[in-house]
């Protein structure tokens, strides 16, 4: 007689992270205003105004910061956008 095995195999699904990918990054300036680049974030990254005035803190307080993930098509765009505002931004590969 066969022996019961008291542990279950179930499948689930699971989405797997990927650690590639890019990184939008806004820079520190002396130029632009705090409520100019929370504007930005609001407007062009679809920040809520509490996750876009952190943003601005980090930028003033470490010089930089890395204001949303995703595709390197999708943050050109935005990249191009808070550019063309006058704030400094770039996009960099997640390493």
């Amino acid at each position: 007689m066969p022996q019961e095995n008291p542990i279950y195999l179930e499948e689930h699904e699971v989405e797997v992270l990927d650690s590639t990918g890019y990184v939008l990054i806004v820079w520190n300036d002396d130029v632009n205003t705090f409520d100019w680049v929370i504007k930005t974030l609001i407007e062009v990254c679809k920040h809520e105004p509490e996750q876009a005035e952190q943003c601005a803190m980090i930028v003033h307080y470490k010089g930089k910061c890395d204001v949303k993930k995703g595709t390197f098509e999708e943050l050109k765009t935005m990249c191009e956008a808070i550019v063309d505002r006058g704030i400094g931004a770039t996009v960099e590969e997640l390493k």
